[in-house]
């Protein structure tokens, strides 16, 4: 008999783990379009360092003059689809520590491409800060947000994916498009998500005991953008709660970027964050973050993800990290990708051995132009408790995505989806 657990991020990002008794009926949703594949290239590679030959995680790649973009997956793999017409343009990857690499589209083979990255040479400028001016410059990334983010609402388009893992074997996969109005942080308007088409794999029986899905959806991806709100990390008091200092510098092409360090305070017992923010030096504004939840008292940190559960099961995390970037454009810099990994353990009374899952979400704007939006009429608004896997069907396709623009899978999530492609097969 399976059972019921709820689990959710509480403060931070809205996304719950949902361990539901049975599983629930499922809304789904598709709309599917033919697309033309005459009318783009796709082009895949790897992005790797120039010396090292590692890959280079989260690398940006943009279409040069437009809005066309995607990311490096966990391997440093990419895909991108490039229209015909942009077809002379040149695509620009770039990455936190290393020269921007600008190489032509029409260079390009249509797999295989491998693309270096050179580590930035230049010497920056030492710079001696002491605790409180540490503190002063995160002061300073709030002051500046508007300066450096703007107030104006974007209209976007991302690629949303996320995972559910019991142990190594994935028990549950669903992708979509959305479309995006993403509001400016002055006047703490919602974010709003609408879902265009998506897909998914899922195979419960293999979670034993326990039924769970992933609630709250690519709401909890937003919710990980640390301008817009920053509350949700560091509270109103987070000098009160937090110790910052400045580690080295590096660089993003010829830009001087400061690290900022933050850790709470060893007199505060509650579990809070620990991480890295990269800051461009000149204009204070929050490029990139690295952070995790601090979970060396487990028994606070599952109190931190747990809504209800049955007796005689505790529930605790043992990793939880975070990543954000921002894009430039125009002068300003916009969300562009965010990530969480929560790996956690279940424990029952009287069982010797206990159960690991992980999860993991991510979503990356692909485009934030307005033309290619989808109609409204071809789109379900989400809400903020969105279950994603019951919002999709399980389709596959060879075209399924079209000339939209995706994270690269990894090898182990290309075999989940191989699995939805022969499963769609057999039905």
């Amino acid at each position: 008999m399976k059972t019921n657990l709820h689990l959710y991020f509480r403060g931070l990002i809205g996304l719950f783990l949902l361990l539901l008794a049975q599983l629930q009926s499922e809304a789904r949703f598709s709309v599917y379009q033919t697309t033309d594949s005459s009318s783009f290239k796709q082009f895949k590679g790897s992005v790797l360092d120039s010396k090292t030959r590692n890959e280079l995680v989260y690398a940006s790649i943009t279409v040069s003059g437009t809005t066309i973009s995607t990311i490096s997956n966990s391997e440093g793999k990419f895909s991108i689809k490039i229209p015909n017409e942009k077809e002379n343009s040149s695509l620009i990857i770039s990455f936190l520590g290393y020269t921007n690499k600008v190489v032509s589209i029409s260079e390009l083979k249509p797999e295989k491409n491998v693309l270096y990255l050179e580590p930035s040479n230049t010497i920056l400028k030492e710079v001696v800060v002491n605790e409180t001016d540490a503190k002063n410059i995160f002061s300073g990334v709030l002051a500046n947000r508007l300066e450096n983010y703007g107030d104006d609402p974007i209209q976007m388009t991302g690629f949303y994916r996320e995972t559910i893992r019991k142990r190594r074997t994935y028990v549950s996969l669903s992708e979509s498009i959305l479309s995006i109005q993403k509001q400016p942080f002055i006047g703490g308007s919602p974010d709003q998500i609408s879902l265009f088409k998506g897909r998914k794999n899922t195979d419960y029986t293999k979670l034993d005991t326990v039924n769970f899905k992933l609630q709250g959806g690519p709401f909890s991806a937003l919710f990980i953008d640390l301008v817009k709100y920053p509350s949700y990390i560091f509270s109103d008091d987070a000098s009160e709660l937090y110790d910052f200092s400045l580690e080295d510098n590096t660089q993003i092409n010829d830009n001087q970027v400061l690290v900022l360090a933050f850790k709470q305070k060893p007199t505060i017992d509650s579990p809070l964050y620990y991480g890295k923010l990269y800051i461009d030096a000149k204009s204070l504004a929050v490029i990139s973050a690295t952070f995790s939840l601090n979970v060396e008292d487990k028994v606070k940190a599952g109190l931190k993800f747990t809504r209800k559960k049955p007796f005689g099961l505790d529930v605790y995390p043992t990793e939880v990290r975070y990543q954000i970037n921002y894009r430039q454009q125009n002068g300003k810099w916009i969300y562009a990708y965010s990530r969480a990994d929560l790996t956690f353990k279940l424990n029952w009374a009287k069982k010797i051995f206990n159960t690991s899952y992980t999860t993991s979400i991510e979503l990356a704007v692909t485009d934030w132009k307005t033309q290619d939006i989808p109609e409204v009429q071809n789109t379900q608004k989400l809400t903020s408790n969105v279950i994603m896997s019951d919002k999709v069907a399980s389709l596959a396709d060879p075209d399924f995505w079209g000339k939209y623009n995706i994270i690269e899978p990894e090898k182990s999530i290309e075999a989940a989806i191989r699995k939805i492609q022969r499963k769609a097969v057999n039905e």
